[in-house]
């Protein structure tokens, strides 16, 4: 039998085999090992299209590399990170803190003489979540046709792995602009009460923080549009021959504005808010809607400046109310 240091990215296995290699059990497509600091991540091309979604390599790399996406464990309803159902998908999100190694394999055929029809496993190599954006919510069709949230994981290689062409996602024939939820944190897909940032290394980074600030403030802000019986929902869109999903942050039918929404009130998000608006307007259908930005604090009379000339109004928080300054007024 190999040992952990032997196993190379690209060698076959089997889940048995890699059960008596690491510890944890062969059925779950997220398999938390007892006996050794690891979690295996089993994905299947074949059947991860059957339940509305496909894992794999983005053909489009970032400043830090490549990533591999992964969809978190839940074929029916919301996926979530509380309860039964989303303890394997919390393991995920906090591998980094227990310690543990996320090492990923596909499924590559039937095992060769196997009477059970056991599958064969391709390793690609061991990974670990984006410290950036560790997850993205998207929406998606289960097996039996219901919408629902999912849990699309961004993983990072982590040292030598196997990036195959067979293993990178498939690119939209088309362009598919989809109306989606805008809620972040309001449901039970939310990440589970932390305690302080300190105590925990994905949690103490800055732009964890700040996403955490965002998402509290979107679902706030969505809640007070709703109360005032706007429709507001996101569009997830994605670009014919690009592998990337994109998705807005709130868009408002009822008044025709796109907002983006930022944690923080610095020159580097309003420049990226401005940015994301200006590539998603053209988009949006109906067309030319209004453009805002969703900040905590008052920003910089600078960057309201800046705002201001590129035609896009400005929304922040101030204590329980919301501040609105209009592009052109």
């Amino acid at each position: 039998m190999n040992k952990p240091s032997m196993l190379e990215p690209g060698q076959f296995t089997t889940r048995a085999e890699m059960k008596e290699l690491f510890g944890g059990g062969d059925q779950e497509g997220i398999i938390l090992s007892k006996t050794t600091p690891n979690i295996l991540i089993y994905t299947d091309h074949d059947s991860g299209k059957e339940y509305g979604y496909q894992d794999g390599w983005l053909a489009e790399e970032d400043s830090q590399g490549p990533v591999f996406e992964y969809t978190g464990k839940g074929r029916y309803d919301h996926q979530t990170f509380i309860g039964l159902a989303g303890s394997r998908n919390k393991a995920i999100l906090r591998h980094a803190d227990d310690g543990r190694s996320l090492r990923v394999f596909i499924a590559a055929g039937k095992e060769p003489g196997s009477k059970s029809g056991a599958k064969r496993q391709r390793y690609l190599g061991e990974f670990e979540l984006d410290s950036e954006q560790p997850y993205t919510i998207r929406e998606a069709d289960d097996p039996a046709g219901n919408r629902r949230r999912i849990i699309v994981f961004r993983l990072r290689p982590k040292g030598n792995v196997q990036h195959s062409p067979e293993d990178v996602i498939t690119p939209a024939k088309e362009n598919e602009v989809q109306q989606v939820s805008a809620a972040v944190t309001a449901s039970s897909i939310a990440e589970p009460p932390r305690g302080k940032a300190i105590e925990s290394r994905r949690a103490a980074q800055p732009s964890s923080i700040a996403e955490l600030r965002k998402a509290k403030l979107q679902d706030e802000y969505l809640k007070y549009l709703e109360d005032q019986h706007h429709d507001v929902f996101a569009y997830q869109i994605k670009i014919a021959g690009t592998t990337r999903t994109l998705k807005t942050d709130l868009y408002d039918a009822t008044a025709h504005v796109l907002y983006s929404v930022k944690g923080e009130s610095n020159r580097d998000e309003i420049r990226m808010a401005i940015g994301q608006l200006k590539d998603y307007v053209r988009h949006i259908k109906p067309a030319n809607p209004k453009l805002a930005v969703l900040l905590p604090e008052e920003p910089h009379d600078d960057l309201q400046d800046l705002l201001d000339r590129e035609g896009i109004s400005l929304v922040y928080q101030n204590g329980e109310q919301y501040v609105t300054k209009n592009s052109g007024s």
